[in-house]
């Protein structure tokens, strides 16, 4: 608001609403323009005005009120678009109604007896000549489709959200239900070529608009998490159907606005610091609308399970249509390069200081993009066709390195982890990891010249090795990540080659095969991983080679691992704890730059899959936030190796021995062991001729050396490819609100509701 005065008068309205004893009639203009009418009133200001207990007590004592203002307040939404807003004063009110609303929802959201009053037809003075007066059926139109059509046409109104195109001095200004707002997009980029003027007004009023329709859609963190595939957000389902004329142009605003924008700007060092950027806080906004939406699709583009249901799926989703349907090289080109600028933002090194401004929202980032690989092929095909993947795994690996450690960041490592399974199951991925890696990004990472598959290698080792315990679910994803890329990889450094050993020699110590029943899944990988590079990239790979041969005892004592009771329960008595041994390597214990786990860093947001959920505390302002985490639902991610006795713990012994038996017998080490019994030999020999001490010219030996004939029939290359289903799309729903819940603290659009989708735990 502009000053105390006008506070004043609005603090007075909302206690005459929470005080009147009689219902207030809707015709009562003078009462109901005291919230939006009278000047402006910032968005801190209606939350800090409007309590959250005061929203309750009018919900629960004068619940006619709140559905009069909320009626009232869409009205004038829908009045403001009919007319095109053409006064100062007319835009004003939008946006007063639209601040209010964004206050008002998530408490009609949290309690489920009002959760269908927007989806109801609300009897009241004037609401057929107001909200629908051109409708064939006015009653029929719901008071929720009545609010989004409105906030549509709002985000293509002249002058107030876009710049029109007629001349000034003209008398009658453009009608926004009328032009072809194809032609108002925001940004150029896809199928758009003209860049409109940067207006610093209408990206604020777009951005108020877009806070108003997320928490639209958030009524899905007010239903409890559930696998029900068939469950459709009705808010999201109606914006995205046929019923929205702007979809088109709104998708494709959305998608330029976010891959056109470069926080870096024109380079000045501190720029963002002596200018306000009002676009951030659009794209922001805008890439959060766009993920919300594009998890609406009950069926997603890479689930063939899914889609063989014969089940109605629900209206067709335009966005994820729109989506789909890119295909020229041009378009696909600018969002890949757009979605690899932000994603590299935080990489960026200069001289000076803080110098360059640093996006916060990499993980909204990273589910755009697994939309685009999911729901278009096309695009994903394009990105593995080039170089241009790793301008995307870098920071991935960056991201996933960061968070490795801290434990309100394990739903950043799962998005990233799940990316990377995604793309290593195609053929090209493997091929692109070969290009020499020279980049310099701040990571704690050793020192090596390799490829970009050794900084995989290396990353993955330093996640498995030195991060917290809650990520042993995601050992077999990044396992399965070099099992895909192995066949192509065409020469690992010797950094590289020691770490995927030092792997080996941990995950096959007997206390740990015997800890859990699915442990030995591990070791199968990585014997696959040095089993594909054997046999199809033998002649580059002499590092691995020669790793092989140094830690050849690890091989011989999994050949001869013993299964009897006895022995079983030596082992697990011997080491009871969980995770993987750091001390039984030859390697130094410490490790190049392993950090130990943390939990949350204060002061900061982070999203988190925590178990055991702690107590809630919610405050009511923005003022004592303090550091938060968003408990998801981890029914998916069950760590299937927590009880490290279960062969203890079972009834029968003899039943864990022939289990241990039996997967024994399938290890594959034929094809090592014959590399093993074949240059073990010949490199011993060389040694003792020639006295070697230096390992430099055993590496040449063995880079000029040849097993062709020598070893067993090349096995078929096995590619597991990810495969969607229920679970995981619960999954990617819950990360995502839990996102957007923490991203929006300013002001706290949802902290103080009763959300059931997660658990908000303050640290």
């Amino acid at each position: 608001m502009g000053n105390s005065d006008t506070k004043l008068h609005f603090r007075k309205a909302v206690i005459q609403l929470t005080t009147r004893t009689q219902p207030v009639e809707a015709s009562d203009d003078v009462f109901w323009d005291q919230f939006w009418a009278e000047s402006s009133t910032a968005m801190q200001d209606v939350f800090a005005l409007v309590p959250a207990a005061e929203i309750r007590a009018v919900r629960e004592e004068s619940p006619s009120n709140l559905a009069t203002l909320c009626y009232k307040a869409v009205e004038r939404l829908v009045q403001g678009a009919d007319s095109s807003c053409p006064s100062e004063k007319e835009r004003q009110i939008v946006v007063n109604c639209t601040r209010l609303l964004t206050r008002i929802l998530p408490y009609i959201f949290e309690d489920a007896d009002w959760r269908g009053f927007f989806w109801s037809t609300v009897p009241g003075a004037g609401r057929t000549k107001h909200l629908d007066e051109d409708a064939a059926d006015d009653e029929a139109r719901p008071l929720a489709e009545s609010l989004l059509l409105a906030i549509a046409d709002l985000l293509f109104c002249p002058d107030f959200t876009i710049q029109s195109h007629k001349k000034s001095g003209l008398d009658s200004a453009e009608d926004v239900r009328s032009i072809d707002s194809c032609e108002y997009i925001w940004e150029a980029g896809v199928g758009f070529a003209q860049s409109p003027p940067l207006n610093y007004v209408h990206d604020l009023n777009r951005t108020e608009l877009l806070k108003l329709l997320l928490t639209c859609f958030s009524e899905a963190m007010y239903l409890p998490p559930s696998s029900d595939s068939k469950t459709l957000n009705p808010w999201v389902s109606f914006f995205c159907s046929t019923e929205n004329r702007h979809a088109l142009p709104l998708f494709t605003s959305l998608i330029n606005v976010v891959c056109a924008y470069d926080p870096v700007g024109f380079g000045f060092p501190y720029n963002h610091l002596l200018f306000s950027d009002s676009r951030e806080q659009l794209v922001e906004q805008s890439i959060q609308i766009l993920i919300a939406t594009l998890e609406h699709e009950a069926l997603t583009a890479s689930s063939a399970a899914l889609q063989a249901l014969d089940e109605p799926t629900g209206p067709d989703n335009l966005f994820v249509n729109y989506l789909s349907r890119i295909h020229r090289e041009e378009d696909l080109s600018f969002i890949l390069k757009g979605l690899a600028r932000l994603l590299n933002n935080p990489l960026v090194q200069t001289y000076l200081p803080r110098s360059t401004k640093k996006i916060q929202f990499h993980q909204e980032l990273l589910i755009l993009f697994w939309k685009f690989c999911d729901f278009n092929k096309k695009f994903l095909f394009f990105v593995l066709k080039s170089s241009d993947v790793l301008d995307v795994l870098v920071p991935i690996l960056f991201y996933l390195n960061d968070a490795r450690a801290d434990q309100s960041r394990v739903g950043l490592m799962h998005i990233g982890v799940f990316i990377l399974l995604l793309l290593s199951g195609e053929r090209n991925f493997g091929v692109r990891l070969n290009k020499p890696f020279t980049h310099r990004v701040p990571m704690d990472i050793p020192v090596f010249t390799g490829t970009h598959a050794d900084l995989l290698v290396v990353i993955f080792h330093k996640i498995i090795t030195s991060g917290h315990q809650r990520l042993q679910p995601l050992f077999d994803c990044l396992l399965t990540i070099i099992v895909n890329i192995s066949p192509y990889l065409k020469s690992l450094s010797m950094v590289a080659a020691n770490k995927l050993l030092h792997l080996l020699e941990a995950f096959s110590t007997p206390w740990f095969l015997f800890s859990a029943p699915k442990n030995h899944h591990l070791v199968f990988f990585l014997l696959e991983v040095y089993n594909n590079i054997i046999q199809y990239q033998f002649d580059g790979n002499f590092n691995l080679v020669y790793a092989i041969i140094r830690k050849r005892n690890v091989f011989h004592q999994l050949a001869n691992l013993p299964s009897d009771t006895a022995s079983i329960q030596k082992a697990l008595q011997k080491k009871k704890k969980s995770g993987i041994s750091r001390t039984n390597s030859t390697e130094n214990g410490s490790m190049e730059g392993s950090k130990p786990a943390v939990p949350a860093e204060p002061g900061t947001l982070k999203a988190s899959l925590e178990a055991t959920p702690g107590g809630s505390d919610h405050p009511t302002s923005s003022s004592y936030l303090g550091t938060l985490r968003v408990i998801l639902s981890e029914f998916l991610f069950n760590n299937s190796s927590s009880d490290l006795c279960w062969f203890l713990s079972r009834d029968s012994s003899s039943s864990a021995c022939s289990q241990v038996s039996s997967w024994k017998a399938r290890l594959p080490l034929q094809t090592i062991m014959r590399l093993l019994q074949v240059l073990v030999p010949q490199v011993e020999k060389i040694c003792i001729d020639k006295g070697l001490t230096d390992e430099s010219e055993i590496l040449n030996f063995l880079q000029h050396g040849t097993l062709v004939g020598l070893l067993p029939v090349p096995h078929p290359i096995l590619i597991r490819k990810y495969q969607a289903n229920a679970g995981t799309a619960m999954w990617f729903r819950t990360y995502m609100w839990g996102i957007i819940y923490l991203r929006n603290v300013d002001p706290p659009i949802w902290y103080d509701t009763d959300i059931r989708l997660f658990e908000i735990q303050r640290i």
